[in-house]
């Protein structure tokens, strides 16, 4: 088989469906590879920075990568503004969408809400609510939203940092994707790992 003969869905059959199943299981092996090939894409997208989208990505990843972060906090810093191409209205939720199944509920939070606590530093200068965060504040990953935007978000914007290469995050970005979607195991609710380490961090 080829391709099914259905027009509807209603109509497919049990071998037209097994034969899809099996196309798109070899399609979600290289969702890493479209997702690195989408950050570059970032280079596109907005401008008027100091450096390029695909500039701020890596080098909120290069900090977090160098404070000492995890494998899913250093891929959310890589992948927190992969939306702006597509979202531009809700790009935080479009980059936690894709996160979500394949990452720790803590870091899904934080890429999903990032939006909100940037406006802490510009909100006022475009007659936004500099505040927004301040809904959030009884939720249990407040602090850690706060501390991604503080340490790595809204201060990758250097192009006298010394990043490093998009193809450095790639073998990261591959585990993550490469993971069962939704193991317990891995997403874990309401568990917390700390954004930084020092002792992994003087060890890189």
């Amino acid at each position: 088989m080829e391709r099914v003969n259905f027009t509807q869905m209603k109509d497919g059959t049990k071998e037209e469906y097994e034969f899809l199943t099996t196309h798109e299981i070899d399609h979600t092996r290289h969702t890493a590879r479209r997702l690195l090939k989408a950050l570059v894409d970032l280079d596109e997208s907005l401008s008027g920075y100091q450096i390029t989208r695909l500039g701020h990505s890596v080098q909120s990843a290069t900090r977090a990568w160098r404070d000492g972060a995890d494998t899913d906090w250093v891929v959310g810093a890589l992948l927190h503004d992969i939306g702006d191409i597509y979202a531009p209205y809700n790009h935080d939720e479009y980059a936690a969408t894709i996160l979500k199944p394949f990452v720790r509920e803590q870091v899904t939070w934080c890429v999903a809400t990032h939006g909100d606590f940037q406006m802490l530093y510009y909100g006022h200068h475009v007659g936004g609510d500099q505040h927004k965060r301040d809904k959030y504040r009884d939720n249990p990953y407040f602090d850690d939203c706060a501390a991604f935007c503080e340490r790595w978000d809204q201060a990758s914007f250097d192009p006298e940092y010394d990043d490093l290469p998009l193809e450095f995050f790639a073998p990261m970005v591959e585990e993550v994707f490469a993971r069962t979607p939704y193991d317990p195991q891995i997403i874990r609710p309401g568990a917390r790992e700390p954004l930084t380490d020092k002792t992994v961090a003087a060890e890189r």
